[in-house]
This record gives C-alpha cells, sequence and structure tokens, in this order.
C-alpha cells in the first residue's frame, strides 16, 4: 500500500464502517518525523521538487520529505519559496 521508505509503511491500521455501509481501513498517522537540516536551497525559477530530491537525497521520489520538512502538504506550494530547507539524506 505504500513506499517501504513511507513513515506509513509501518504504521498500525483498523477498519471501520463509512456511511455507505463499506469497510474502509484506516491508518493511523504516526508522529512527524523531526530531521536534520542538511541546509537551505535558493529556488530557481523551474527547478522541481523531485529534481531537488534526487540532488540532495539521491531520490527524485523523496520530494514528499522536503516538502513535510517545509510544512506544506504539496510540493507546487512551495514554487514560491525562495530558500527551501532540505532534510539529511536517510533520516
Amino acid at each position: 500500500m505504500f513506499d517501504p521508505k513511507s513513515r506509513y509503511a509501518g504504521a498500525a491500521r483498523y477498519e471501520v464502517r463509512d456511511h455507505r455501509g463499506r469497510t474502509v481501513t484506516v491508518v493511523v498517522v504516526p508522529p512527524r518525523p523531526t530531521p536534520a537540516v542538511l541546509g537551505y536551497h535558493v529556488l530557481k525559477q523551474g527547478q522541481q521538487l523531485d529534481q531537488l530530491a534526487y540532488k540532495y537525497l539521491d531520490d527524485a521520489d523523496g520530494y514528499w520529505r522536503i516538502a513535510e520538512l517545509n510544512d506544506v502538504m504539496l510540493p507546487d506550494w512551495l514554487a514560491a519559496a525562495r530558500d527551501i530547507a532540505i532534510p539529511q539524506r536517510g533520516v
């Protein structure tokens, strides 16, 4: 269901019934990690979060780690940012 590197991969789950009577699996939100900051990147026009994730984390799919560290839900919300915090690798 989740990428093995995701903090949700080992999260507890339980089932509930929705308003239509269907059984739905719910994932308990694990505590938010507080990774160490590697540094800050000055965003240039046209740069994308997946490119920065590949450059700094060696994992383009790790863009969500940068978004989470910068307290945004969607990567596009960082488009107007100037300085973007970059987490350390493997944290």
